[in-house]
């Protein structure tokens, strides 16, 4: 996703380069570094702290994605791919969520 989302936001205004454009890449870019992030940890429970920061990421994500197509600077068809890649990111990180709350539940290790 990380890579879709540099790929189609090149073609966003000169403009937008400070504004719109760095701060989708920057939510994007999040996502997946503060799940690496949180899997590096030593305890169940900060990893379920920066698997919430990254799904902070993606609502934050999402929200720019719909700027995007609201300033016609996305495409419908790239914005509907998007968000259903957005979707299937959510539940995917919902899982790992819950799964590590359960090892939190019972003190165990990853």
């Amino acid at each position: 996703m990380v890579t879709d989302i540099y790929q189609f936001s090149a073609l966003f205004p000169k403009e937008e380069l400070f504004g719109l454009t760095s701060q989708i890449r920057r939510s994007a870019v999040s996502i997946p570094s503060n799940i690496a992030e949180g899997c590096g940890r030593s305890t169940s429970k900060d990893t379920v702290q920066f698997l919430f920061i990254a799904r902070g990421s993606l609502y934050e994500l999402e929200t720019q994605l719909y700027i995007a197509l609201d300033l016609k600077y996305l495409p419908e068809t790239q914005f509907q791919e998007s968000i259903a890649k957005l979707t299937t990111c959510k539940k995917i990180l919902n899982g790992f969520i819950n799964y590590f709350q359960g090892l939190t539940t019972t003190n165990k290790q990853p």
